[in-house]
């Protein structure tokens, strides 16, 4: 399938900023099932862009602003060849080992209740792939796919309880009790070009995990949509959580507050045809 990827940003700010850097995690790497024809990102100001590669093997770039400094625009843009391989990641950059993501943090620490969840699904049953279906299922189960990401970042605990999150929260919670079963898990930021998907997992970037399993590897897990990613996503970034993997982070010197506004397009040409998602 080729996907096209349209990703604005733009920043606004109350008062004029002395210096902004921001870290960017929204370059695709290719693997096997994805591979990246064309990608840019560009910025309407005066900046310098360094990249190079995370700990986790990511593609990132630094951005640098000298002020003063009221507005920011950041438009990403790529063109993507994929293919449906049933969620395995093969041929991605892979820099630690698996055990590391079986490391807790804030967001992704289970308490009782997860443990409970995770109990029945561990990685030491005879069908640990199974295990890992029936996980992603009984978090599908659980936790309702809410029409807007969520604007605080709360624990998996917190989202359990109240059963109700974005796609970034049904990951973290997927995440926590896959560890709680004893598979490592890793949180995934990435793009979803499908017309059956609901808007607000196409017109914005999409957020799955993915599990370690014995004798396959990494494969790919979507909590919010029930399924392994297909050819319809595009695997951007890594990490423990989504601190680790979030499009955009940085810092700035100045007073006031910033005025954030995101807008993403995605098309998919499945056919010889390019169908829009508007």
């Amino acid at each position: 399938m080729r996907i096209l990827i349209s990703h604005r940003t733009e920043y606004r700010f109350t008062e004029p900023q002395a210096r902004v850097v921001q870290l960017l995690r929204m370059t695709p790497d290719s693997h096997l099932g994805q591979n990246i024809v064309d990608w840019r990102i560009e910025v309407d100001c005066d900046a310098r862009l360094k990249s190079r590669r995370d700990g986790f093997g990511n593609i990132v770039s630094m951005l640098y602003l000298e002020g003063p400094i009221e507005r920011i625009g950041l438009s990403v843009t790529g063109e993507v060849l994929t293919e449906d391989r049933a969620g395995v990641v093969n041929g991605a950059a892979n820099l630690l080992p698996a055990g590391v993501f079986l490391r807790p943090t804030e967001l992704t620490t289970a308490n009782a209740a997860i443990a409970t969840i995770g109990a029945p699904h561990g990685i030491n049953g005879s069908d640990p792939l199974g295990c890992a279906h029936s996980l992603c299922d009984e978090i599908h189960e659980r936790i309702a796919c809410t029409a807007d990401r969520s604007t605080d970042m709360r624990s998996a605990a917190e989202i359990l309880e109240a059963g109700a999150g974005c796609s970034m929260d049904m990951a973290h919670v997927l995440i926590a009790t896959a560890r709680a079963a004893g598979f490592p898990a890793r949180f995934v930021t990435g793009y979803l070009s499908d017309d059956d998907a609901a808007p607000q997992q196409r017109h914005a970037p999409h957020f799955w995990a993915e599990l370690h399993i014995p004798d396959y590897g990494w494969i790919g897990f979507d909590p919010a949509r029930e399924c392994c990613p297909d050819e319809h996503y595009v695997r951007v970034a890594i990490g423990l959580d989504y601190r680790d993997a979030a499009p955009i982070s940085g810092a700035r010197i100045g007073g006031g507050h910033e005025v954030l506004r995101v807008g993403v397009e995605v098309s998919a040409d499945a056919d010889g045809q390019l169908q829009t998602q508007n």
